[in-house]
């Protein structure tokens, strides 16, 4: 499953959402990682559809455009569960080669603004 895929995914697990909607959520859960463009987007959306994990909840009409909304079916709830098993297995297997190399992970200097908003 690619990341695009797996967090759109994601983003649809709580609630139906359009593509707008969609947009904004993996930007959210992936911390500005993942910013989808609007062609990708659809591409993904139209090949989830086809592999029958997500399917068209409804269509609207805002603002004299129609916005669809998306959901999971339950094979895709099953997939997204089974590629977040996936990848937690793959951490785990990484967190505990790095604890075995005896090497500690480098951690980057905090250089923004720390938790009480002054810099740290």
């Amino acid at each position: 499953m690619t990341q695009a895929a797996f967090f759109v995914l994601t983003a649809l697990a709580d609630q139906p959402r359009h593509g707008y909607g969609i947009l904004r959520e993996v930007e959210d859960l992936s911390d500005g990682e993942v910013q989808l463009r609007v062609g990708t987007l659809y591409g993904v959306l139209d090949r989830l559809t086809a592999d029958g994990l997500i399917v068209l909840d409804r269509e609207e009409v805002q603002q004299g455009r129609l916005r669809r909304y998306y959901r999971l079916t339950d094979e895709g709830v099953a997939a997204l569960d089974a590629e977040a098993e996936r990848m937690a297995a793959g951490a785990s297997a990484a967190k505990r080669r790095i604890a075995e190399s005896g090497r500690a992970p480098v951690v980057p200097p905090v250089t923004g603004p720390g938790l009480a908003g002054g810099l740290a």
